[in-house]
């Protein structure tokens, strides 16, 4: 047993590995993008508005993304062997994240700030976030995008990591379902309310852990900014409507030392977030400032995971050397 938790701890570390370098598969072959579409034509057959159509729904997503992880388990792990688990989990965690991606579409709305080209940045910002981007200004667009990176450092880093760490394959990619549904139709909306409940509450149960090491993560990769960190979190998350995304938010508030939250428009309905942190507006320099913190997130939770497997080895070759 310790050898098959190490041996997924492993992978998933090697798992976002290969993200950051080689980023993600294109959309045209890329499993997660081939779900999202079947499951849009579910959600057109079955949405009712109801959460029992919904649950029905969100059950039959998360079933399936974790019957995939399953699948590539038995297909790369040879039995008998469960420290070839990690082959399996890499693979999952690999597609399951989206890191590299998510720090290139934050860069391209910052370049387009830093040209001074508002349309462009506007116009590149759904890539990153669901709210209307029709009527912010430099430092609105610059907020949307430094949410969307502590979020979704959250979603698309931390969390797939760490279910391939503790579930394998199935793990990484049911918890990758879970985010996907929640994106789809997880929003308090008149379609979504009801229909969505259930995919919405899955994502939330499964991010809440994954959401409170990020925030340990951050604060231990700005350790000037720990204590800033501590508090945002301690104080300002709780009013947040998300239990996930304000601990993360709060969290790079205070560590970049900005202000987070306020009003944002979701099509026709406007949410009025809380402030989170204490530190001034975002400018359009701090996206470069969000991206390098999402960036040394990653690194200090693969580093973590990667830690056993690197001890163990430590250890055998001491062992080696000593007869």
């Amino acid at each position: 047993m310790v050898t098959l938790v190490r041996a997924r701890a492993a992978g998933a570390a090697v798992g976002l590995l290969a993200d950051r370098l080689w980023g993600e598969p294109p959309a045209t072959v890329h499993p997660v993008a081939r779900f999202g579409s079947t499951m849009a034509r579910l959600e057109q057959r079955w949405w009712r508005d109801d959460r029992r159509s919904g649950s029905r729904f969100a059950l039959v997503g998360i079933g399936w993304g974790t019957a995939a992880g399953v699948a590539v388990s038995m297909a790369l792990r040879p039995a008998g062997r469960p420290g070839a688990a990690g082959v399996s989990t890499a693979v999952s965690v690999a597609l399951a994240s989206a890191g590299r991606a998510l720090g290139e579409a934050a860069h391209d709305v910052g370049r387009a700030l830093a040209a001074g080209d508002l349309p462009r940045a506007r116009s590149a910002l759904p890539a990153l976030v669901g709210r209307d981007p029709s009527e912010l200004d430099v430092p609105g667009v610059a907020r949307a995008v430094v949410e969307s990176l502590a979020e979704n450092t959250v979603d698309a880093v931390v969390a797939p990591a760490l279910w391939g760490a503790l579930a394998g394959a199935p793990g990484a990619l049911g918890h990758r379902a879970a985010n996907t549904l929640d994106a789809m139709v997880g929003y308090r909306n008149a379609r979504f309310g009801r229909f969505g409940w259930a995919s919405a509450r899955a994502d939330d149960l499964a991010n809440w852990v994954p959401a409170r090491v990020t925030a340990l993560a951050v604060a231990a990769v700005r350790p000037a900014a720990a204590a800033r960190v501590w508090r945002a979190v301690r104080c300002d998350a709780p009013a947040h409507p998300s239990p996930n995304a304000g601990v993360a938010e709060a969290a790079f508030a205070g560590a970049l030392g900005l202000r987070l939250g306020g009003p944002s428009r979701y099509g026709s309905v406007e949410e009025v977030r809380p402030e989170l942190g204490g530190g001034r507006a975002p400018e359009a320099a701090d996206i470069d400032r969000a991206v390098r913190l999402s960036r040394h997130v990653t690194v200090a939770v693969g580093s973590l995971l990667a830690v056993p497997a690197l001890w163990s080895t430590f250890r055998r070759v001491s062992e080696v050397g000593g007869r």
